[in-house]
């Protein structure tokens, strides 16, 4: 479901002044007694080879080892928000100091007028308008953002700035940036207002983006898109862009669009072209709310959809672990609980056994049918009992890393706690 406007400016506005990041678990279990805090588990961990490579890697970072280790994860609103997944970023690149590894792909949400996270900043001029492949009549080229703005003026500036609200005590910085769009036409050009910054430039027609590599790293980037061909029907296609750089370490992309669902993903003609440029290692799975949503939810259907995400998974990386994660309970226009869920629950698990993938069950851990009542009444939720306040995102954000870590101490017969204390107290 899209975010309401009152919702975004409520998320953007708790979350400026966020700069340190807390556990909280530790302090709040008897104050939430609804939450089922002994299912936070990560179930069928142990049954995947994929996912004792993953914690391997992880644990040779997490010693100060270099490795690179790319976790994708994909949703709807609660990602595109990337509120609970950037504080698992955080946790993941601040747990050694060999840990943080590059920024990676984003999408400059405000060019297309819906909510930007808070940990990077766009600043643009010109107008575009945003298209997103989760509203039907929308019809354009969406890439993997399943987002696309569309300029079709003489000239706009935008400058990309990585030192938003993060957690990080250090920046992230960049030696290389792709903008992704519509290079198949050349009715426009981009170029940089430091022109001396560009040491090397490198096209690619089949994922539609252009890298351009500086001879020194820089925490913004100014670029200018301006029209070459004065045409009508001239226009410029802004899919997406990666901020890179050559730090080894664990780089945490989110794809997330308000409504997405595995529907709408499918209509994005280059998802496969741009997710295949990587070799993911662990892929997170939270496609699902927006699917079990309406009476019309397709059970069938909707794992198909499941099991062509992890064949295209398994394509880009055939050892990547596939972390299926079961929606939140939820109501349905505000009135009634969704009984939809459930079933969606039970698609997960028989996905995860056939294709030997592991499940986060956030729907058993926060309480199951009707649980969301408990958490709008505790304000972990808000009115539409579909999205989450800042602590509640910060309680589910805690749950997916204390689950990890003690998979990841299990599979590695670790002591207790140890690589939780580390990753929370570093």
């Amino acid at each position: 479901m899209m975010m309401h406007k009152k919702l975004s400016f409520y998320v953007w506005l708790f979350t400026m002044p966020m700069i340190a990041q807390t556990y909280v678990l530790d302090t709040i279990q008897d104050k939430y007694p609804f939450v089922n805090w002994k299912a936070n588990t990560i179930k069928m961990a142990e049954d995947s080879p994929a996912f004792k490579k993953l914690f391997c890697k992880l644990d040779t970072i997490a010693k100060g080892g270099e490795e690179d280790l790319h976790i994708f994860h994909i949703g709807g609103s609660h990602i595109q928000a990337d509120i609970y997944s950037n504080r698992l970023r955080s946790y993941l690149q601040t747990m050694s100091p060999t840990a943080k590894g590059q920024r990676g792909f984003i999408y400059p949400f405000s060019i297309a007028k819906t909510n930007n996270p808070g940990n990077y900043r766009v600043k643009f001029d010109g107008e575009w308008v945003g298209y997103r492949c989760s509203v039907r009549k929308d019809s354009v080229a969406w890439g993997l953002a399943g987002v696309t703005a569309i300029f079709k003026d003489t000239l706009s500036n935008v400058k990309i700035s990585v030192n938003g609200n993060n957690y990080h005590k250090k920046m992230y910085d960049f030696n290389k940036i792709r903008i992704f769009y519509d290079n198949w036409s050349t009715d426009y050009e981009i170029s940089f207002k430091e022109d001396a910054l560009i040491s090397k430039i490198e096209e690619n027609k089949q994922a539609h983006f252009v890298e351009y590599t500086f001879n020194k790293t820089v925490e913004e980037i100014d670029f200018c898109i301006h029209r070459t061909k004065d045409a009508e029907d001239s226009e410029f296609l802004m899919m997406g862009i990666e901020l890179m750089n050559d730090n080894k370490g664990v780089e945490y992309t989110s794809i997330g669009v308000n409504g997405g669902s595995f529907s709408y993903y499918k209509r994005c003609r280059y998802f496969d072209d741009q997710l295949l440029l990587y070799k993911p290692d662990l892929f997170i799975v939270s496609v699902g709310t927006n699917d079990a949503y309406h009476p019309d939810f397709n059970p069938k259907q909707y794992k198909e959809y499941y099991t062509d995400l992890i064949k295209l998974i398994q394509k880009a990386n055939p050892d990547c672990a596939v972390l299926l994660t079961v929606p939140n309970d939820s109501y349905y226009k505000k009135k009634i609980p969704n009984p939809r869920t459930r079933i969606a629950q039970k698609i997960i698990y028989e996905v995860a056994k056939e294709q030997k993938m592991a499940v986060w069950d956030f729907y058993e851990i926060m309480g199951g049918f009707n649980s969301s009542q408990s958490w709008y009444t505790n304000k972990l939720m808000p009115r539409d009992r579909i999205h989450f306040t800042v602590m509640g995102y910060r309680i589910k954000a805690d749950l997916l890393l204390q689950a990890l870590a003690n998979s990841w101490e299990k599979e590695l017969q670790l002591e207790p706690n140890s690589i939780l204390n580390q990753i929370i107290n570093e």
